[in-house]
């Protein structure tokens, strides 16, 4: 595939998302349109078919090891096995980090100088540590860089739509409310509603650098309620809960980038323009960095 791997991805994700993401072009009065087009039947298939088989030729050839593991550890027939590699990588991992990474430099460069001083020394110090290598025992070791991160992911879940239908009668409670939901009425979540309640986070709508930082009892307590893979971030994605099983994926690389960037400079400035999804982050100026 090339250098046009990433173009095939992207047109195979827009397929997926544009009914949550398309913006409204037409007046109020004549929404009813748009919602004709884009929320009344699925996209046929046939649009991004040439561009999915190149993405499976692709993983099928050069993801031997992983299929062959598949095969004969788990069971899974070879084709639906590359079929989750393509998912997890070109929409679960690719298609989270689009949108999180530009959000990801645009709140830690808004915070100021102040946390790119710590998210700095930090970094540098735990590096230094560690004999100057970036280890998983490294990262794991930034309490302030993990920290940041799962803000980010608090303050603006990369996804903040979800869709589905309820399999069963079932009773949805909140702090104040319960609602009662029949199988097979559809339902819609909004993750913002959940990471930015002001009863469970304080400042919910600030970017707070090191909210995450602090006793493990305590941070576990907030971490329940950052809702951005689909589910808990105290819980691990499996085949029956629907959470984003590349959820520690976009979470070790989040903190991977950080650790990059802070290690090259001080600090950074950005402009930044809204899209449908995310931002559009442009860097305007790098300080490199003063001391290692």
């Amino acid at each position: 595939i090339g250098t046009r791997g990433p173009a095939h991805v992207d047109k195979w994700n827009a397929l997926q998302v544009i009914p949550i993401t398309a913006p409204r072009l037409l007046p109020k009065s004549l929404s009813f349109i748009e919602d004709f087009f884009l929320h009344t039947f699925p996209f046929p298939f046939s649009l991004v078919k040439s561009d999915y088989s190149k993405l499976y030729a692709a993983f099928n050839k050069h993801a031997e090891t992983f299929l062959d593991r598949a095969e004969s550890s788990f069971g899974i027939p070879r084709a639906e096995a590359c079929h989750n590699l393509v998912f997890i990588a070109g929409f679960n991992a690719y298609g989270g980090f689009k949108p999180f990474f530009p959000s990801l430099i645009k709140w830690v460069a808004s915070a100021g100088h102040k946390l790119h001083r710590q998210l700095a020394g930090e970094i540098r110090a735990v590096v230094l540590g560690h004999g100057g290598e970036v280890t998983l025992g490294a990262l794991d070791a930034m309490t302030l860089t993990k920290s940041v991160v799962y803000e980010a992911l608090r303050i603006e879940p990369p996804i903040p739509f979800q869709y589905g239908r309820a399999r069963e009668d079932m009773v949805v409670r909140s702090h104040d409310a319960a609602y009662e939901v029949k199988k097979g009425e559809m339902l819609f979540g909004y993750q913002p509603f959940a990471t930015r309640d002001p009863t469970v986070f304080d400042r919910p709508e600030e970017f707070v650098g090191d909210r995450f930082v602090g006793g493990r009892g305590e941070k576990k307590m907030l971490l329940r309620d950052v809702y951005w893979s689909n589910g808990r971030e105290t819980d691990d994605p499996t085949a029956e809960n629907k959470q984003c099983p590349a959820k520690d994926l976009v979470v070790l690389m989040s903190r991977v980038l950080l650790v990059e960037l802070f290690l090259r400079y001080d600090g950074l400035t950005v402009e930044i323009e809204p899209l449908p999804l995310g931002s559009s982050v442009t860097i305007t100026s790098l300080d490199k960095a003063t001391s290692v």
